[in-house]
């Protein structure tokens, strides 16, 4: 097997027979002599002519083309015990460990299963009704099965991110995603993807729980002894992982109230914006709109405000900006992307970084962080009428301080509300946008435009509390406690969530051999 690199143009990159005579002419063989595939590719737009990076594997006739590693579970019907609290990706790829090592994952989901779960969605999005344990953050999948299914990760040191791709390839995912530097699977592809993981964890001895949300710890000489379910029996385990997530803060003042050392983390607040598609496949792609050849284009933005970043998160093109409130009282956004990403309008988080040391009493009281976010979310809930409308404008509106009269079409559901942003967010936050934005537009010529809207607040890019864990993944004052995952502030998306919790189980083992 040999590898061969070079850059072709879109159209080539679609043309098998170009391919071919190129990859032939670069090896110098015949071009009947060979089979190949994508090693990788990504998309080189920074000159007006756009190119395709291309890196192939080339196997002669006579050599046998590797597949995708394949998943071998055990039955562990009769294997000792985990919990693992909650079936995000963390949870859910920390069950699938548990199959492959030979222990029994137990998994407790407070929310609902995949199909009654999108009933719940339903109503947020049509009745603005928000279910606070069945919504976009909780349930079978948890936020990753409706945030899009973006799988790039820059955390290679933290795990086998090939491992963790080739498993989803094994539920259902196309082979695309080993390929491509920013793999996608899709919010409509992603559900059906997450069943196959359950049914294989119940196929094999394991168990799955919905509507069972962790309630209380036992914890006896500074071990835990027992979980509890639904403020009913206490269940006996000694090994717990914790992959709530990072929007169950019902865990923090779990925690919190028993003693257990929690602390204040950053985390970054802002706006999701949303501009028509074509403005940002113009922009990126130097004029070409609606190609055949290229995907819907991305973009990536960041900028030093005040000393302060402030940068584009979780973009989506060709998305949908999503009502993701976990209580009725707030209003909360996010976005995500179909798998053909074919949406009129692509979305971006654009949040700038909060520290706790921004906070007074930040050193004694580890919820600051948390405190300050919900503060936002709740002047957002009230900005919009008290609903789950979501308070908008356009964004030269904003950064001109003008309520925006009219305002565009969105793909938000729930519907949208009039407001100047710069009254319902915290200056430290609207000031740094305002130029952020104007710096952005002289980078992106065309970004800065009253075409966009900005919904407030994108809040939830990360937790606003780590809980801390020793190197054996333990927490440092109960033993059998493993913090896991994005809830816990040790990851930052479906990829190095899902290692997070292959990890922890991994420590698991390596304590009970």
């Amino acid at each position: 097997m040999e590898t061969v690199q070079f850059q072709v143009t879109p159209e080539q990159a679609k043309d098998e027979a170009f391919l071919r005579q190129k990859i032939a002419k670069a090896l110098g063989i015949d071009a009947d002599d060979f089979r190949y595939r994508w090693k990788r590719r990504s998309i080189d737009a920074r000159k007006r002519q756009v190119k395709i990076n291309c890196s192939f594997e080339v196997f002669s006739e006579q050599e046998q083309i590797p597949s995708p590693a394949a998943f071998f579970p055990k039955d562990v019907s009769s294997a000792p015990k985990i919990a693992i609290i909650g079936a995000g990706p963390a949870g859910l790829f920390a069950g699938l460990r548990a199959l492959e090592i030979g222990l029994k994952p137990i998994i407790f989901e407070r929310g609902k299963d995949v199909r009654s779960r999108r009933r719940d969605l339903a109503k947020l999005n049509k009745e603005e009704i928000v279910n606070p344990e069945s919504n976009y953050c909780f349930g079978e999948g948890g936020a990753g099965t409706y945030s899009d299914g973006k799988l790039y990760t820059r955390s290679k040191k933290r795990g086998d991110v090939r491992k963790a791709l080739e498993w989803f390839v094994e539920f259902g995912a196309t082979e695309d995603i080993l390929v491509d530097a920013h793999p996608h699977i899709g919010t409509n592809k992603l559900p059906q993807i997450i069943v196959g993981m359950r049914e294989k964890i119940i196929e094999f001895g394991g168990e799955v729980h919905f509507d069972s949300k962790l309630t209380d710890f036992r914890i006896e000489e500074d071990k835990i002894t027992g979980i509890e379910i639904n403020h009913e029996k206490m269940l006996d385990f000694d090994q717990v992982i914790l992959a709530t997530g990072h929007s169950a803060r019902d865990i923090y003042d779990l925690l919190f109230r028993k003693g257990i050392q929690i602390n204040a983390k950053p985390f970054a607040l802002g706006v999701r914006i949303e501009h028509p598609q074509e403005q940002i496949d113009k922009i990126q792609y130097h004029g070409r709109v609606n190609d055949e050849f290229l995907p819907p284009a991305s973009y990536s933005l960041v900028t030093q405000v005040d000393g302060r970043g402030v940068y584009s998160f979780c973009m989506c093109p060709g998305g949908i900006v999503a009502p993701c409130a976990t209580d009725q009282e707030e209003v909360v956004t996010n976005g995500w992307s179909p798998s053909k990403r074919n949406n009129p309008y692509s979305n971006s988080g654009i949040v700038v970084a909060v520290y706790p040391e921004d906070f007074k009493g930040h050193e004694s009281n580890p919820l600051v962080c948390l405190d300050f976010q919900k503060s936002v979310e709740r002047a957002s809930w009230e900005a919009a009428g008290r609903t789950q409308h979501v308070p908008a404008q356009r964004m030269k509106d904003f950064v001109d301080g003008k309520v925006s009269k009219t305002l565009p079409q969105s793909s938000y559901q729930p519907g949208l509300t009039s407001v100047d942003l710069n009254t319902v967010l915290p200056p430290m936050i609207a000031d740094r946008l305002r130029k952020a934005f104007v710096d952005f537009g002289n980078k992106m010529k065309g970004y800065l435009t009253n075409d966009a809207i900005l919904h407030a607040p994108e809040s939830r890019t990360s937790s606003p509390i780590q809980i801390p864990r020793e190197k054996d993944f333990q927490h440092p004052q109960i033993s059998g406690l493993y913090p896991c995952a994005e809830g816990a502030g040790f990851a930052g998306g479906i990829i190095s969530a899902g290692i997070d919790g292959m990890k922890c189980v991994d420590a698991i083992w390596e304590k009970l051999s």
